[in-house]
């Protein structure tokens, strides 16, 4: 039975149509993309001088149809969800007539392709302006994007005017997650099915408190890194800022009993090491290392390379030895660079994800940042060509089913950082990158704001902004060597 939805706003009927070969130039970019079809819908707008739009979506027999005046295509919400659950593994084929100074103009048709692998409803990121060295007005919000409901999970308005960031799931699990808020009384604020506790990482002979970190599978370890973190300027008026590490130390911290448990291998002073993630089976951590310079503002020199280390999770045992992994391709001239940052391992041990770049630690003002995926059961590694840009791409995670992951792209303008979503298949094959959706497509245009470190997560957080306040008048739990 066909599904058909009209919107009218009082739009004028197409007449004397003139046929255009090439795709329309729409924000976001939403021509031939696969979707999940639980996302939200698919609001754009004609980027040039439009005033009214016309839009067919066509899946066997059902269709959505949208006419409007202005510059922009925005769905009903319940008429888009009706559609693309009839859409669900199938293609719909997109057809867009647009009146551009008073011509109609029907440009050429694209495909949304609807897959059956849902993605997980939940994303937190942090909202900050993309300044070098001070930071204002920070949130870290809670957005839902099966739909356009959002909520601030910390604010500043309430926990003051203080650095906030980090925020990761346990095996995108909404039940045990852990966030930052920082300055005087911070700490780690570790939520455990709703109960908010402030930790206070870090113990005597320590170069400082944790600052990267990734929960074992159980949820009893996180494995984190302590770095000294410098911020400076180029002298390259070609380039902005670099941050880099001095030092860095490997550590991990068993919550349960707030005990740190240490390993000479992860904590050399000849080397940085950081960036710590679990597997999913929690057998190993994977992490990234580099030899320190004497130099240490000489950050060309610095190149990390990914690495890996045993762990038994159930005795706490860091293992004894390192194994350096290979991350450039064969017949590759390592042109997009080969330093490694922010590996992330597909909940079902898959595939492992991470960015490269020239060198460095800090990604995100590097325009040649790239993710580059290790097929960890076959040892193939994908350039994923078709995700990356020629700006950064950075800051990623997974769905819970493997099968999506977000990250942070500065291809829009270079400078502010926006949630694409990309589909991988059982074989590693990814798809075209498309951006989050919003109610109003100008939000984009209109947010002075970085969205930061993307987090997926499978349901919505048991606790809000207020509670993040009241734990944050409370005492720091500290931490001993177990």
């Amino acid at each position: 039975m066909a599904v058909v939805t009209i919107v009218h706003s009082c739009a004028p009927t197409p007449e004397n149509v003139r046929e255009v070969k090439s795709l329309p130039t729409i924000y976001p970019d939403y021509t031939d993309i696969t979707i999940p079809a639980n996302i939200a819908p698919l609001n754009f707008k004609i980027r040039g001088k439009a005033d009214a739009v016309c839009l067919t979506a066509t899946c066997g027999e059902s269709t959505l149809e949208v006419s409007e005046t202005g510059d922009k295509v925005m769905f009903g919400i319940d008429e888009w969800k009706t559609f693309l659950e009839n859409a669900a593994g199938k293609k719909v084929d997109v057809s867009l007539t647009v009146r551009e100074n008073g011509e109609w103009k029907h440009y050429k048709d694209f495909v949304w392709t609807v897959s059956n692998d849902s993605i997980d409803p939940i994303l937190t990121y942090r909202l900050i302006e993309p300044d070098y060295e001070v930071f204002n007005n920070l949130r870290i919000v809670e957005r839902n994007i099966t739909n356009f409901k959002e909520r601030s999970i910390s604010d500043y308005n309430i926990v003051g005017n203080r650095c906030m960031n980090c925020h990761k799931f346990s095996s995108n699990n909404p039940n045990l997650s852990m966030m930052y808020v920082r300055g005087d009384g911070g700490g780690a604020i570790l939520n455990d099915n709703g109960r908010l506790r402030k930790l206070d990482i870090k113990t005597d002979g320590m170069i400082g408190g944790s600052v990267y970190f990734s929960f074992s599978p159980n949820g009893r370890y996180v494995a984190f890194s302590t770095n000294i973190i410098i911020p400076a300027f180029h002298s390259d008026a070609s380039k902005r800022l670099e941050v880099f590490d001095t030092k860095s130390d490997i550590y991990v911290a068993d919550i349960k009993e707030n005990k740190i448990i240490r390993s000479e291998l992860l904590c050399d002073t000849t080397r940085l090491e950081t960036f710590p993630t679990f597997a999913p089976d929690g057998k190993s951590i994977y992490f990234c290392v580099a030899e320190a310079s004497r130099d240490s503002f000489n950050v060309q020199t610095t190149i990390y390379n990914l690495a890996r280390i045993d762990f038994d999770m159930n005795k706490g045992l860091i293992g004894d030895s390192i194994h350096i992994m290979e991350v450039a391709p064969a017949d590759s001239t390592a042109t997009r660079g080969t330093s490694v940052c922010h590996p992330v391992v597909s909940p079902d041990g898959r595939f492992l994800l991470y960015t490269v770049a020239y060198y460095g630690t800090f990604p995100i003002w590097h325009p040649e940042c790239d993710l580059q995926m290790m097929d960890l059961q076959i040892g193939k590694l994908h350039t994923l060509d078709i995700v990356n840009s020629d700006k950064s791409d950075s800051y990623h995670s997974w769905s819970g089913n493997s099968r999506w992951f977000v990250f942070a792209s500065k291809r829009d303008d270079g400078l502010y950082g926006k949630p694409y979503f990309c589909h991988v298949d059982n074989d590693g094959n990814t798809t075209k990158p498309f951006l989050l959706p919003q109610e109003d497509p100008d939000t984009y245009d209109n947010t002075l704001k970085s969205f930061n470190i993307p987090e997926l997560g499978r349901g919505s957080l048991p606790f809000t902004a207020v509670d993040v306040q009241r734990v944050m008048e409370k005492e720091a739990e500290k931490f001993q060597w177990r």
